[in-house]
């Protein structure tokens, strides 16, 4: 059959045409995409030669960028190198929480036993807290005419190892125990006459200047004469202290356990989980976060150590993160901790993927080149950086989420090791490869 010869090259110019169209939009597009990615490639560019300038060849510098939505690295430099991390650790502990916590913490595991009661602690840090101020664990127990408390789950040291011993009248260093009362700290309000909360270290205080602001052995507390702030000073725990603490604060009689009976436990819910995560990130709360791990491990065995819920998330949930990390404590107070960039990275990629964005980034701390944004301001002062950042003598590092003027969302780790210059030139840096990543790409 002969086909028409008409409509044979009426066809054939007509697939041209399309042909060429096509062509044209595939070299549109290009040219548009072309242009969008210049000043990024430019911005890509000046950073990696602003790093082979004197401040950070000077000192250790690891930046690993990905763009969550492709999966692209945009930028790796000593990606793969270890790190101190400092208290970017706590997004280790967020993670941990968030996997093997429910929304309320548990308070305490107690069984009944007529108007009595056994109880063992699952290290939930809230009771009487300064911050948190709950009570709900002391009105549970003072409808009971004997508390049988035992005080020996926990398995670990009061501190974590590798942190520094001089630390321990500081507030952010206050001891690990299974069931600490008011935050294990002494607070001390200034005034004309100075309250003293809990009431039991009223006769402990003195006023002294140029000493430390707690004795090394014992729980002599030193407060400055014109002191003007709320103090917090770490206490000594022991069990026979818990036993007085919790006595006095229930008004009924409490007796401490040698062993564990053999009882069927019930579990005392708590106040919101996330409302604890938030303040250990927003404030960076060592000991929240030390307490936090023990809250985890609460819930996969009755002995509690930061060991067996590090393993068992790890194991579990992390074992495919790439560079595994030397991870011993909740906080990042120890110097023994040493991370990678990329290992960073890879976690904030698991949050954001496992985790519901607007629980996620009420989580996460606002950041720009002054530090973490205040609370209270940060709906004022909006950041386009949401990051956990990590400071000690001589090093700072941020890890988080970075939005960009596209619309596109980064997952970055920016570390930074062993200089000597201050730590506000090194945040300035940070902030302007940062905002310069946010204006183009």
């Amino acid at each position: 059959m002969l086909l028409n010869p008409t409509k044979n090259k009426c066809q054939v110019f007509l697939n041209q045409a399309l042909k060429l169209k096509k062509i044209g939009c595939l070299i549109l597009l290009g040219t548009i995409t072309g242009c969008t990615s210049l000043p990024y490639k430019k911005t890509k560019k000046d950073i990696l030669l602003d790093f082979q300038s004197q401040k950070f060849r000077s000192q250790h510098t690891g930046l690993f960028i990905l763009d969550l939505r492709t999966n692209d690295v945009l930028i790796d430099k000593n990606g793969s190198k270890y790190f101190t991390p400092a208290s970017t650790t706590k997004l280790f502990t967020l993670y941990t929480a968030l996997r093997l916590l429910q929304d309320t913490l548990p308070s305490l595991k107690y069984s009944l036993d007529g108007d009595r009661v056994y109880v063992m602690g699952t290290g939930d840090p809230t009771w009487h807290h300064p911050y948190f101020q709950n009570k709900g664990p002391i009105a549970f127990l003072k409808q009971f005419e004997t508390i049988f408390l035992y005080l020996d789950s926990h398995q670990g040291g009061k501190f974590g190892p590798g942190w520094a011993w001089e630390d321990y009248p500081y507030y952010f260093s206050p001891e690990i125990t299974e069931m600490p009362l008011n935050g294990n700290v002494v607070t001390v309000h200034p005034g004309d006459s100075i309250n003293v909360f809990p009431k039991y270290f009223q006769d402990s205080i003195a006023f002294q200047n140029h000493k430390p602001l707690r004795e090394w052995k014992e729980n002599q507390f030193y407060v400055p004469e014109k002191s003007l702030d709320t103090l917090q000073i770490p206490y000594i725990t022991s069990k026979a202290l818990t036993r007085e603490l919790l006595s006095e604060a229930i008004e009924k009689n409490v007796v401490v356990l040698d062993s564990l009976p053999n009882r069927d436990w019930k579990v005392l819910p708590g106040i919101s989980r996330d409302s604890v995560l938030k303040q250990m990130l927003w404030e960076s709360d060592n000991f929240l976060a030390e307490q936090l791990m023990l809250l985890a491990s609460s819930t996969l065995s009755d002995t509690l150590d930061f060991k067996t819920a590090k393993e068992f998330i790890w194991e579990k949930y992390l074992s495919e993160i790439p560079n595994k990390p030397r991870w011993v404590d909740g906080s990042g107070l120890s110097r023994y901790n040493l991370f990678t960039p990329k290992s960073m990275v890879s976690l904030l990629q698991k949050l954001h993927h496992e985790t519901d964005s607007s629980q996620l980034f009420s989580l996460m701390p606002q950041w720009n080149s002054e530090g973490t944004l205040d609370v209270d301001k940060r709906n004022a002062t909006p950041s386009f950086i949401y990051a956990k950042s990590g400071s000690m003598g001589n090093m700072y590092n941020l890890c988080g989420y970075l939005e960009t003027k596209s619309g596109k969302l980064l997952a970055f780790s920016f570390m930074n090791n062993h200089f000597l210059r201050p730590s506000s030139e090194v945040r300035t840096d940070m902030y302007n490869i940062l905002m310069a990543l946010h204006h183009t790409y």
